[in-house]
């Protein structure tokens, strides 16, 4: 494995996580209503700098493969729509509309999931904790959706 590629790739990982820092969740999070199966709070930043590294790992694995061309462009997806999803949902608190960014998300590690597997054993093991964790998070969007209809999203207009 080539250690710049990987360190390209982690730090496309970091910039994607940076939304996390500029969105936390706060108070506002902290007063919806979610189900007993939440995960605690200290295990977002544990999965996610796990994933991080598991996936920069892949990335760097297949980037140098012949026929990599759809792992990568579903590694650059998944990117995209992770940074999306957290100004979405904490940013702008709307919870219905990070579900529409969820969809793409999970379609998008899924895919890359299936083309790192197709390419390379350790890769596609390495997107395996990725795709359960998008899962979960979906089911976890849906449900605090469910649970709090009433809450409004932020008021732009009050900014």
């Amino acid at each position: 494995m080539d250690i710049m590629l990987f360190a390209i790739f982690f730090v496309a990982c970091a910039a994607a996580g940076a939304t996390g820092a500029a969105f936390p969740p706060g108070e506002w999070y902290k007063t919806l209503d979610k189900p007993s199966w939440t995960p605690p709070d200290w295990a977002f930043p544990v999965a996610w700098s796990s994933i991080y590294l598991l996936i920069s790992f892949a990335g760097a694995r297949v980037a140098v493969l012949d026929g990599s061309g759809y792992a990568l462009a579903f590694w650059a997806m998944q990117a995209a729509f992770s940074t999306l999803w957290t100004p979405v949902f904490f940013g702008l608190r709307r919870m219905k509309g990070a579900l529409l960014v969820m969809v793409p998300l999970w379609l998008s590690v899924a895919c890359a999931t299936v083309a790192n597997f197709q390419l390379d054993l350790w890769a596609g093991l390495a997107f395996a904790p990725y795709l359960i964790w998008v899962t979960a998070a979906a089911a976890l969007n849906f449900t605090v959706w469910r649970m709090n209809k009433d809450v409004p999203p932020l008021d732009l207009s009050k900014i």
